[in-house]
């Protein structure tokens, strides 16, 4: 497991792809911006020259790691069926406290109608080292199925635990089976209001008789992955990935600010690699002309954007700055955030009309992305509702986008659900039996995209 010193935080760079020329009269200006950060050490499975490693601590102390993990497992009476995905979910938590960092900051909460910390208790966390690690994995014998499901109580006990200490990252796991049916849906949106841009979650699903809406919507919320564990016997692969992901983050909180000049409009901001979510609801202002849109913790990755502007129109031969992007963190300080990289959007008026009508491969790309997320949902939908003749048009359209963009895997869980005649064209049919499993799994990761080819 790598680690890393105070010092050793990974570097940003941001990189700006679009096609800058517009017609005469043209207003609509769009651009993949590219954010890369390097050199945090998050490189896997050394530690990196110049690094050292965390100090091993006791429980009850800050954490000198100054990162924090709670792990949120279902213990809803639906786990004892089978009674070994029970077992599963201990021994996939017991892998992920073997995968915690020394000096990280931890806790378990077992997950009901109500939330009960399993490890370590008395409402704060442990620090992570040899005898915390055994001392959790023993706790872990006491968690046992029964009750209902109320995941927000889940979620605030986690907040309240990530808050005793003060951390620099502020990480939640959470592993559900069921449906949220002990709380309403209000309760729900209401908790996940409160830990926004408080701590970042991974949510997974095991099994099949989970909400993908729900599971999904609580990680978009929180800015962290979801997933579905068909089969139990494989969460302690996917419990032990999502640490080591988590184990990998360098800095929490950056945003992407846009500065914009006056007169020019904002049409959307949306992350589209790895996964769509779309990020222009979630603006928060930040001084005249500027807004800052939350993209979580980062470790050694890079995501892409797209950002679209209105600008006004423009006579040919004109130019202008339509948008400044940067990347900010907050001040430890509390000061003025400091800048980590910045890119500029860029807008020219020609009358060459090869220059204005050519669209950039990559805003090309990834708008068939997000048009493959958004037709893969309404096909599904449009299936559970009966109308085949709309999911039929629907999935064979994200068929013909998963073929065109390259995206072979979404391509090949489409396939499960639909027979493909023709995928160039989109001509497919539906398949008359679709395993469970299956169509939850194209549901759950239909976000999920393939970077284009710079």
């Amino acid at each position: 497991m790598a680690v890393f010193s105070k010092s050793q935080v990974p570097q940003f760079s941001v990189d700006v792809y679009q096609n800058e020329y517009l017609p005469e009269g043209g207003r609509e200006v769009n651009a993949i911006v590219t954010v890369t950060s390097t050199g945090g050490g998050t490189t896997g499975g050394v530690t990196l020259p110049g690094a050292t490693p965390a100090p091993s601590s006791v429980p009850g102390r800050a954490a000198p790691d100054g990162a924090g993990v709670v792990i949120m497992v279902d213990c809803s009476g639906s786990m004892d069926y089978p009674p070994t995905k029970m077992r599963n979910a201990r021994d996939a938590t017991a892998a992920a406290i073997d995968t915690l960092r020394d000096g990280v900051a931890f806790a378990v909460v077992a997950g009901t109608h109500k939330a009960e910390e399993v490890f370590p208790g008395g409402g704060r966390l442990a620090v992570a080292n040899a005898a915390t690690r055994a001392q959790a994995k023993d706790a872990l014998r006491r968690l046992s199925a029964g009750g209902g499901t109320a995941i927000g109580t889940w979620l605030g006990l986690a907040d309240r635990l990530l808050a005793s200490s003060d951390l620099r990252i502020r990480h939640g796991i959470l592993l559900t089976d069921g449906r949220n049916e002990h709380e309403s849906p209000e309760d729900l949106r209401a908790a996940l209001d409160a830990c926004a841009g408080r701590f970042t979650c991974d949510a997974r699903g095991v099994g099949t008789d989970w909400e993908v809406k729900e599971v999904t919507g609580i990680a978009s919320a929180l800015l962290g992955t979801a997933d579905i564990v068909a089969d139990p016997s494989g969460l302690a692969a996917d419990f032990t990935r999502m640490m080591e992901d988590a184990m990998g983050k360098g800095v929490a909180d950056v945003a992407l600010r846009l500065w914009t000049p006056v007169g020019v409009e904002i049409a959307f901001v949306k992350q589209v690699a790895p996964t769509v979510e779309d990020l222009t609801g979630r603006r928060t202002e930040a001084g005249p002309r500027a807004g800052d849109y939350p993209t979580g913790s980062w470790g050694d990755e890079s995501r892409d954007y797209h950002v679209c502007v209105k600008v006004p129109e423009a006579g040919i031969g004109r130019e202008m700055l339509a948008a400044r992007v940067s990347l900010i963190v907050p001040a430890a300080d509390g000061g003025a955030p400091e800048v980590l990289s910045q890119g500029l959007v860029r807008a020219v008026w020609t009358d060459d009309m090869v220059a204005s009508t050519a669209i950039n491969p990559q805003v090309a790309h990834y708008t068939g992305q997000a048009e493959l997320a958004q037709v893969i949902q309404q096909g599904l939908d449009a299936r559970k509702a009966g109308d085949i003749d709309g999911a039929t048009a629907k999935l064979g359209r994200a068929v013909q986008l998963a073929a065109h963009s390259g995206n072979k895997d979404t391509a090949k869980l489409l396939s499960k659900v639909v027979d493909v005649v023709d995928a160039a064209t989109g001509t497919v049919r539906l398949k008359a039996k679709v395993a469970e499993a299956d169509e939850m799994t194209l549901e759950t990761r239909s976000t999920k995209t393939v970077r284009v080819k710079k």
